[in-house]
């Protein structure tokens, strides 16, 4: 719960248009602190690049400088030991070795070969050093053939198990003919040929490497040369390059695929590579520290400026606020008019909008009121009931004509409206109305209200619907009181169809009904019977006692008979004495007995005249609806013919038209 209640308090201060203002700021703030610390790395990375490039071109001119000379020193050394060695017999050579101790400095050993590359002597002495045949080693036919001094590939020393290399110069006898070699072995591990390096710092990734023509590995302050396992940096597009002579700075993948600042230089005494190479990634991590370092300071100053700019931005919007509040008031009828005094030119002319929309809706106002006021004196002085519903259906004003045909007051809701109703009109009144709505038609029906007094009114409704510039506003309508009418109508209907003295059916309406049973029966075949019967001995009741006693017998005979059928069946005068029965969904059976029934009841009706009881017997024919009926005379036609055969049986009896079966009557007469 509160953190829904936080959420929301923080979304309207979002939403604010204070929010809106430092939510841009800060994004503002900080999408240019992003471009320009984007800017500043793409920048500085090159930068930083360059920069560190020069500085590895400068260490490794200085690293091949040093090699160099210290390359050279040793080429010298020998070189004038071979001036030296000049002339001395092969039996005496080993004592010149020995007096030269100096140079075991920088040599682990030095050897002498003659012409034929027989090792003549050697210091320190090894044994089986002496004597062995270096002919066609690698360094002596190369310096046999080149005659200058030459530093062979690196190798294993026999004794020693260690990396060496061979530094050595040529000797030349007395008429300049080649006379041999003079070595001395410098050992890469533990010579002081490459110990300085180790001394040398570039960070903590930089490596320093020396290679050989063939490129395999003489130094590198982190790995032991690689002679003794074969390893080799060749296959390097850079390295090739600096195999092949050439000098420069480049940008490269080193061994282990890490992005390198790399930088070669040639010893060319000893046909070495020098390889000084830094990861870009400890090279940029200074400037990417300083970039995260300045985004932190970027970010507490932007955090600094938003309570700055928050208090600046609320003393800028502080003229809207008023604005505001004033327009409230407006709204609540505390004020007409705004009272705006700021500086600002834009809330300045929205307040004189404001004022002039407000201006014109006071006068539009004043003019719908008067207009209502004439509106509702007419609706009200109207003896017509109208209405006024809006789009969606809802009545919201009736009239008092209206109210006082309904007995309805002024504060009824719609629903107590549909609720009154009748039931049976309820459903069809709100589809039509439903209708209405929807196509825009006008409304028209008569329907039943149930009137608050007890009554129902029968009233008619038409109601359309109120378009202006062709956009619809609402539904007028008129609801007019029918109910004398529909009375009158219903009183119209019943005598055109009733005998007015019996109040049975007439002959028009018992015809209506055969009809309706004869087309049920033809669709459904739902069963039906008709009764025709004459009244016998009527005529001397007439003769002798007027119609007056005459017309009683017959409303007797009337009452008597539609008290013996069932409230479904149909009774009616035909005319004079003659009669009619339509028993719809019945058998035969049952009509025969409702037939006899009929006769028993009618032979006790009695009237007196002058002391004299007079009473009739009844001739009835019976028929039930057959196949082949296809017009209500046929069958008219068969009763008619069964009663005039129950005349000529003596009357007072029942004959079923044929064909029939007579197992379903039992008559006793």
């Amino acid at each position: 719960m509160r953190t829904s209640v936080r959420i929301e308090a923080l979304t309207r201060v979002l939403c604010s248009l204070q929010g809106r203002l430092l939510a841009g700021l800060a994004a503002t703030w900080l999408v240019i602190v992003g471009i320009l610390l984007l800017l500043a790395w793409q920048y500085g990375k090159a930068l930083v690049d360059e920069v560190n490039l020069e500085h590895l071109r400068d260490e490794s001119h200085l690293i091949a400088d040093g090699l160099t000379e210290k390359v050279n020193r040793r080429l010298n050394a020998l070189a004038r030991l071979e001036v030296v060695l000049q002339g001395v017999s092969p039996e005496r050579l080993g004592t010149f070795l020995e007096n030269s101790q100096v140079l075991m400095e920088w040599f682990e050993g030095i050897m002498v070969t003659g012409p034929d590359g027989v090792v003549l002597a050697d210091w320190p002495v090894v044994e089986g050093r002496a004597g062995l045949e270096t002919a066609e080693t690698e360094y002596f036919r190369m310096l046999r053939r080149l005659r200058r001094p030459y530093v062979s590939e690196p190798f294993v020393g026999r004794a020693s198990g260690d990396d060496l290399v061979l530094m050595l110069v040529p000797r030349f006898d007395e008429q300049g003919a080649f006379a041999g070699v003079v070595g001395g072995m410098v050992n890469l591990s533990q010579g002081g040929l490459f110990q300085w390096l180790e001394r040398s710092w570039l960070g903590e990734e930089g490596r320093i490497s020396v290679l050989s023509a063939s490129g395999e590995l003489l130094f590198h302050p982190r790995r032991p040369p690689s002679v003794a396992n074969g390893e080799a940096y060749n296959g390097l597009p850079a390295l090739d390059r600096a195999l092949g002579g050439w000098e420069g700075e480049t940008v490269a993948r080193g061994v282990d695929g890490e992005s390198m600042l790399m930088s070669y230089r040639q010893i060319r005494p000893a046909n070495w590579v020098v390889k000084v190479a830094l990861p870009r990634q400890q090279v940029r991590a200074p400037l990417g520290d300083y970039l995260v370092t300045l985004w932190w300071a970027w970010l507490a100053l932007a955090v600094l400026l938003m309570f700055s700019m928050r208090w600046l931005v609320r003393r800028l919007l502080e003229p809207l606020h008023r604005l505001e509040r004033q327009i409230a008031q407006v709204g609540a009828g505390e004020r007409r008019y705004l009272a705006l005094s700021t500086n600002m030119n834009e809330l300045s002319q929205v307040a004189c909008s404001f004022n002039r929309l407000e201006h014109e809706r006071l006068l539009a106002l004043e003019h719908l009121q008067d207009r209502q006021a004439f509106l509702d004196a007419v609706l009200g002085s109207t003896p017509v009931g109208m209405f006024v519903a809006d789009l969606k259906g809802h009545v919201n004003y009736m009239n008092p004509a209206l109210l006082e045909l309904l007995g309805l007051d002024a504060s009824c809701g719609p629903s107590e409206w549909w609720e009154r109703i009748h039931p049976d009109d309820r459903q069809g009144t709100e589809d039509m109305w439903r209708h209405s709505l929807r196509t825009g038609n006008d409304f028209m029906r008569q329907l039943r209200f149930n009137h608050p007094g007890g009554i129902t009114l029968w009233v008619e409704v038409h109601a359309s619907q109120v378009r202006e510039s062709d956009e619809p506003l609402g539904f007028v309508g008129m609801v007019k009181d029918i109910t004398e009418r529909r009375q009158q109508e219903a009183l119209q209907r019943w005598e055109a169809e009733h005998d007015p003295l019996t109040g049975l059916l007439n002959r028009r309406g018992f015809q209506r009904r055969l009809e309706e049973a004869l087309a049920e029966y033809s669709k459904t075949g739902t069963p039906s019977v008709l009764i025709l019967f004459d009244l016998d001995h009527f005529k001397p009741i007439n003769d002798e006692g007027g119609h007056a006693l005459g017309d009683e017998m017959l409303r007797r005979i009337a009452q008597v008979v539609a008290w013996e059928v069932r409230r479904s069946d149909h009774v009616a005068r035909q005319g004079g004495d003659e009669f009619a029965v339509l028993l719809p969904s019945c058998t035969l059976k049952q009509a025969g007995e409702i037939a006899e029934s009929l006769r028993q009841a009618v032979s006790e009706v009695t009237v007196v005249n002058e002391n004299k009881v007079y009473s009739i017997t009844l001739s009835m024919g019976v028929t039930a609806f057959q196949e082949g009926d296809d017009a209500v005379e046929t069958v008219l036609e068969r009763a008619d013919a069964a009663s005039y055969e129950a005349k000529a049986k003596g009357r007072n009896t029942v004959v079923m038209a044929a064909p029939y079966d007579e197992s379903l009557i039992d008559s006793p007469w």
